[in-house]
């Protein structure tokens, strides 16, 4: 079974793409959820990372036949969304109709090349911190329209949605915003460790019924 991150940033985490380099998973969630299935079930999974930093949905729909089609994935795993609003602040975002109309053909146009693939489609999220204090407003107002976008295209293929939003607000209760993303929108380690654990849960819950 081939599974497929893709997304911006919080996917990306550095991941190693020099040199022609296509092996490299980043430090994040995707690594994280690699160690863990590949240490559960030997062999049963082979993981790519395809997620680019500063990414906006268009980008990604941009790249859909090179680094989604062309590699056959039976699971894709989506996290996009806040830099569609983050972008806004220099005039290159994409606002809330766009992201779902393009979303959406994302999502569709990969179900009509693969029938029969499943897909996790991961809830964009904010915290107040750093990059996003000045923003605030647009953030708190913008974000949670984009992660409405994704639910309602989750249920309308019948895909797979992982909230995530509500999972940092109440890591919140137990730990400063910073602790789970430093400047409100990038993950610490313990942020991809919660990022991780929902997505394991929504496989093994709702694809992967081992």
């Amino acid at each position: 079974m081939v599974i497929l991150f893709q997304g911006d940033s919080i996917t990306d985490v550095g991941r190693n793409t020099t040199n022609g380099s296509t092996a490299s998973l980043g430090q994040g969630y995707p690594l994280m959820v690699t160690g863990d299935l590949g240490a559960k079930y030997p062999n049963a999974f082979s993981f790519i990372n395809r997620g680019i930093s500063g990414n906006r949905i268009v980008d990604v729909y941009a790249r859909i036949k090179c680094d989604i089609w062309n590699l056959s994935p039976d699971v894709l795993s989506v996290l996009i969304g806040v830099n569609d609003v983050w972008h806004e602040q220099n005039g290159n975002g994409v606002d809330a109709v766009r992201f779902e109309r393009v979303y959406d053909m994302l999502v569709s146009d990969t179900i009509e090349r693969f029938p029969n693939i499943r897909m996790l489609l991961l809830e964009p999220f904010v915290l107040p911190g750093e990059s996003t204090d000045e923003g605030w407003e647009l953030f708190h107002t913008e974000v949670p329209l984009r992660a409405a976008a994704v639910r309602r295209i989750a249920a309308k293929y019948g895909q797979v949605f992982v909230p995530l939003q509500q999972m940092f607000d109440e890591a919140c209760t137990r730990a400063p915003a910073a602790h789970w993303l430093p400047d409100g929108v990038h993950p610490s380690a313990a942020g991809h460790r919660l990022i991780a654990d929902a997505w394991e849960k929504a496989f093994f819950s709702e694809i992967y019924k081992a």
